[in-house]
């Protein structure tokens, strides 16, 4: 009895010596993890090869686990991001991913939730990295609309941290964004927009009318290969550019959750959501078709993003396939997060995080 009080004892003021310094043990705590967070750069140590992940899954609705469209790809140590999703490179820094290494953005169309995180993205690379140009944006003719806007918008802002850091970390020189505009090119037809270091990026034609222009991106190095669709239905184009890439990272959306909104839309007498509900299947391909193109063109993984609508709920997953994973089974329904890698030279496709 008298061992048992006597642990009790040093127990109580262990802990009593633990709470009178605990402003000392958190400091320290943040120290720690402040060095080891400002330090992280995920790429760094990647071993060469293709590597994506998702810095944003979802689409337009807000969703706990999906942010705005964001796709970062790694070829070797070049860092891309196709489209700037909402927290999309919030996310990157949460996986990360260093933003002031970013070498260029993609967009694939000029939709408001594939660029509204455009301008956070720009002044997160100016700022936290060592760049003497503004970050290149590709796409096609009409980016150079989207970027004007977006330098315009930031214009008081560069102006503000350049006066408040000087040149060491906001040179003006780098400030903002720089367009890199492309013509969409014909069906059947690639159009390079980007070679180096091994890596290659060619824009291909998708349909999501009455949004024109729209792409999607080949990424080839080092004998792989990947494919973004971008917002599409399902196209005889996007099947012809996969075949036998490694993974295709396609988007859907789910007509049957569509429907069961539009029906609770009317019950409830919301009219503009009724009419969005329906509005939006006719330019968006379902799991189920994207899971026919996987197929079709024997991809070696299939990775589902701008899932719509959220997955929120146990279970909706099942309902958002449709009996897609029995079309085709090596698929992966996207989450923040979620990353893959493709090692240089090699047929390996290696999941290497399944969310944030």
């Amino acid at each position: 009895m008298k061992k048992v009080l006597v642990m009790i004892g040093c127990l109580a003021l262990a802990g009593v010596v633990t709470y009178s310094q605990r402003t000392t043990l958190v400091a320290r705590l943040m120290e720690r993890g402040l060095e080891a967070r400002m330090g992280a750069d995920v790429v760094a140590e990647m071993e060469d090869g293709l590597h994506l992940a998702l810095c944003g899954a979802g689409g337009p609705m807000p969703a706990p686990n999906a942010s705005g469209p964001c796709v970062a790809v790694v070829a070797g140590k070049q860092l891309f991001i196709v489209d700037a999703g909402t927290d999309g490179v919030r996310n990157l820094g949460r996986m990360g991913y260093q933003a002031g290494n970013i070498q260029g953005v993609f967009l694939t169309h000029f939709h408001s939730d594939h660029i509204d995180g455009l301008g956070e993205m720009g002044t997160l690379r100016w700022a936290a990295g060592d760049n003497d140009s503004p970050l290149p944006v590709y796409g096609p003719h009409g980016v150079e609309r989207v970027v004007n806007g977006f330098n315009e918008s930031y214009a008081q802002d560069f102006v503000y941290r350049h006066e408040h850091h000087g040149d060491m970390v906001a040179p003006m020189s780098a400030a903002g964004l720089e367009a890199m505009p492309f013509t969409v090119p014909q069906m059947g037809e690639l159009e390079l927009v980007y070679e180096g270091g091994g890596l290659t990026v060619n824009a291909l034609a998708v349909e999501h009318s009455p949004v024109e222009p729209a792409v999607g991106y080949l990424f080839s190095y080092k004998g792989r290969k990947l494919l973004i669709t971008g917002d599409t239905t399902k196209q005889d184009n996007i099947q012809k550019f996969s075949e036998g890439i490694d993974l295709l990272v396609h988007e859907a959306l789910a007509p049957n959750l569509l429907m069961m909104m539009h029906e609770a839309a009317n019950k409830i007498g919301n009219k503009i959501m009724a009419k969005i509900s329906v509005d939006v299947l006719d330019y968006h391909a379902s799991p189920v078709e994207a899971a026919e193109t996987a197929r079709d063109a024997g991809v070696g993984h299939l990775l589902y993003y701008h899932i719509v609508p959220p997955l929120v709920i146990p279970g909706q997953q099942e309902l958002w396939l449709g009996g897609a994973g029995e079309i085709f089974p090596d698929y992966t329904v996207g989450q923040d997060g979620v990353s893959f890698s493709l090692p240089a030279d090699s047929d390996e496709i290696i999941l290497t995080r399944k969310s944030l």
